[in-house]
């Protein structure tokens, strides 16, 4: 009777030679199949690296880094961190361990039948979550500043509907920008250019709505929010942050790759004339005088005397930096493939 083995999303049948994550093969060479039916066969033990040489290797000679070299491309195709694994931890000078629950037999047989969310439906899940949380650490922030010169409670009704209003911006882009980085299939460049294309067009459209409902509630808008161009550089800040992740720099720094890509699209967008959410909300203030939007305190971290030139650029490359590498973050924490087209990397 053949193995069955499912853990976090993958079925793996050692006896197949087949890995699986929603029914699409994970690419993986004999020797580490190898490798990973010892690992998964004894969930929680120790696997020594004498015993990986004796079982996998069979006795031929090979250097440490083979192995290394072995865990490594492992970790790639299940998505996983060796800073923080969620599948094959390291045990230093020794070996590593299979930390992941594995079901066998009958219950992954049954696991097996159910139906699985779409790697594409996976994949804006968690850019969706990523999105919206830093939208809402964002809002937290602007609305802390802004809610500094509101009295009493209006420094918390500043705080709790900036937060709520960025959050759900997050939401709607991380979603936006992950749906085009999925739906271009395949992954790599076609991926990039899919996550680009997805943040221009969601861009495009909260422009054009906001400066609307702007016209349409108060009569007139601002001259200008974010838009198109913006999206599109954040957008592909992000794919790159993946892409690197996909041709094996480690997740850490996939993500800090992603934020300082992020933090260089805000900072070109405002010195080209484009504004994220702080330029978005100067820009406001300066066509509401009577409203409480002030971004003075920030204005004044920066050594201007208003919401100047410097401060547009602080504000957008923290933001930048902020948003994609949260979104990174949250795409590369989750197991399996990115791209709804090919799972195998």
């Amino acid at each position: 009777m053949t193995r069955q083995l499912r853990f976090g999303g993958f079925d793996f049948r050692p006896d197949d030679r087949r890995l699986e994550r929603d029914g699409a093969a994970i690419d993986l060479n004999a020797r580490y199949l190898d490798a990973l039916d010892l690992l998964v066969r004894e969930p929680g033990a120790l696997v020594t690296k004498d015993r990986f040489m004796a079982e996998v290797w069979r006795g031929v000679p090979v250097t440490d880094e083979a192995l290394t070299q072995c865990i490594r491309t492992l970790r790639q195709r299940l998505g996983d961190d060796a800073a923080n694994p969620r599948f094959i931890e390291t045990v230093p000078k020794h070996g590593y361990r299979f930390i992941a629950a594995v079901e066998t037999g009958a219950a992954a047989a049954t696991a097996l039948a159910a139906p699985l969310p779409s790697p594409l439906w996976r994949t804006i899940q968690a850019g969706v979550v990523g999105g919206a949380a830093t939208g809402a650490l964002g809002g937290l922030v602007y609305g802390a500043i802004l809610g500094g010169a509101a009295p009493g409670t209006g420094a918390i009704s500043t705080i709790v509907v900036l937060t709520v209003l960025t959050a759900l911006l997050g939401l709607i882009g991380g979603g936006a920008v992950t749906a085009g980085l999925a739906l271009a299939g395949g992954g790599g460049v076609r991926a990039v250019a899919g996550a680009g294309a997805g943040g221009f067009l969601i861009g495009a459209v909260a422009r054009l709505v906001g400066l609307d409902a702007f016209a349409l509630l108060f009569g007139r808008a601002p001259g200008d929010i974010t838009g198109a161009g913006e999206g599109a550089l954040l957008g592909l800040a992000i794919g790159l942050g993946v892409l690197a992740a996909e041709r094996g720099l480690a997740m850490r720094w996939a993500v800090v790759l992603a934020a300082a890509l992020g933090a260089k699209a805000g900072v070109t967008a405002s010195l080209f004339g484009g504004r994220l959410l702080g330029g978005s909300l100067a820009e406001l203030a300066a066509q509401f005088p009577a409203s409480r939007l002030r971004l003075d305190a920030l204005a004044g971290l920066a050594g201007e005397p208003g919401f100047g030139p410097m401060s547009a650029a602080i504000s957008a490359g923290l933001e930048g930096a902020l948003f994609c590498g949260g979104v990174a973050y949250a795409l590369l924490r989750r197991p399996g493939p990115l791209a709804a087209a090919s799972p195998a990397h």
